[in-house]
């Protein structure tokens, strides 16, 4: 048999190894504790689910979709004009996806030519580079460093690359730095962008889990930001939707339209009882989000302070579901620590190169356990031993 040589720029996906390692220390009957993967366990509010139920008993839901239905797109450009400030034409200016993640994977066929140059940060979170690979883009990656508190610097990026360049990925706050971005950087984002006419597509999946009083705006809130991109946004980790697989593409008509041609090539839509649940997370009681933001405030607050308290030093989190930590001294690389680290303690990270060059010496931990668990996790850490290899 003879497969696709695209297939060659990929290997398994890490959190499919990183789930094999948990199956089969499962097997064993060993104790496992998972802040690999960024899969919520904090479930839609009741109103949500009810929607969704009451769309799902009547049988005339089960036909193909096609299209967004006009109280989606309608109730997505309130959301954005209520949260945001910002104003979408529902018609022109909005996409459903499948999962933002499934729009990040196909909108690069409706961008780029084999061998165009598609800029992404680095470290980012896999499919802001695999989407455009799979096209058959040639990246350029923009170095996210320490430094610079993980943001950007337009200066990294030689002129040759940016005139190269079909399109740029920008996420803040960002998978799996955590980072946040001032407002500066959208300003100089946007003169980039229109100065080499590169498109620019935000993730602004994690708008809503920012911690210590703080709040995050959107790209599109600054002036010029419709005129060079478009942004994606989720409901899978701010209403507990990640398995229903919601997410928007909004901003640029002429980005979102060749968006919607392509997708109507590729699926048949949005099922439409999940619609409908996405109509009542957006448009109903508002409060599930504050809630979510809690719990995972709380949440970073204890594995912060217990891991820091057995001698993995971690700074938490200004936003997202994440801690990005600097693995301790004495290992030679991440992929080495989280495999030791899972083999004697049961608790599984993502070693940081996982996401990149840059993403080595790190792990990123996932916040989708309770508060028990953290401690739990905290616990078997300290009693495993694995941190005095540091000392």
């Amino acid at each position: 048999m003879h497969f696709s040589e695209r297939m060659n720029r990929f290997g398994e996906g890490i959190f499919s190894k990183l789930l094999d390692l948990k199956r089969q220390k499962e097997e064993k009957g060993e104790e496992v504790i998972d802040l690999s993967v960024g899969t919520p366990n904090i479930p839609p509010a009741s109103h949500i689910r009810q929607a969704l139920c009451e769309a799902a008993a009547k049988p005339e839901n089960y036909t193909y979709a096609i299209n967004d239905q006009k109280e989606l797109l309608e109730a997505v450009a309130t959301w954005y004009n209520r949260r945001y400030s910002v104003y979408l034409d529902p018609d022109l200016e909005i996409c459903s996806l499948l999962g933002s993640q499934e729009g990040l994977a196909h909108i690069s066929f409706s961008m780029i030519d084999e061998g165009d140059t598609v800029l992404v940060p680095d470290p980012c979170y896999p499919i802001f580079a695999n989407g455009p690979l799979l096209a058959g883009a040639s990246l350029f990656y923009m170095p996210q460093r320490k430094e610079n508190h993980y943001v950007i610097d337009f200066s990294d990026i030689p002129e040759e690359a940016a005139k190269k360049a079909k399109f740029m990925l920008v996420s803040y706050p960002n998978n799996p730095t955590t980072a946040m971005a001032p407002d500066s950087f959208y300003e100089e984002l946007i003169v980039f962008a229109k100065k080499y006419e590169i498109i620019v597509l935000h993730d602004n999946a994690y708008s809503e889990l920012v911690f210590d009083g703080r709040t995050c705006r959107s790209f599109l809130q600054f002036k010029g930001a419709k005129e060079v991109g478009v942004e994606f946004n989720s409901l899978s980790k701010t209403y507990g939707l990640a398995g229903a697989r919601i997410g928007f593409c909004v901003g640029n008509k002429e980005i979102v339209d060749k968006l919607k041609t392509l997708k109507s090539n590729l699926d048949y839509g949005m099922f439409l009882p999940i619609q409908q649940a996405a109509i009542a997370a957006i448009t109903g009681d508002q409060s599930c989000v504050n809630d979510t933001r809690g719990a995972y405030e709380r949440r970073r607050n204890v594995l912060c302070d217990s891991f820091n308290q057995i001698g993995w030093k971690m700074k938490p989190p200004e936003a997202t579901m994440f801690v990005w930590a600097e693995i301790p001294d004495g290992f030679p690389d991440s992929m080495t620590f989280a495999l030791e680290l899972m083999e004697k303690s049961g608790v599984l990270v993502t070693p940081g190169s996982a996401f990149g060059t840059l993403g080595e010496g790190y792990a990123r931990l996932a916040l989708v356990q309770d508060e028990e668990m953290l401690h739990r996790a905290a616990e078997l850490i300290e009693k495993s031993g694995i941190l005095r290899k540091s000392i």
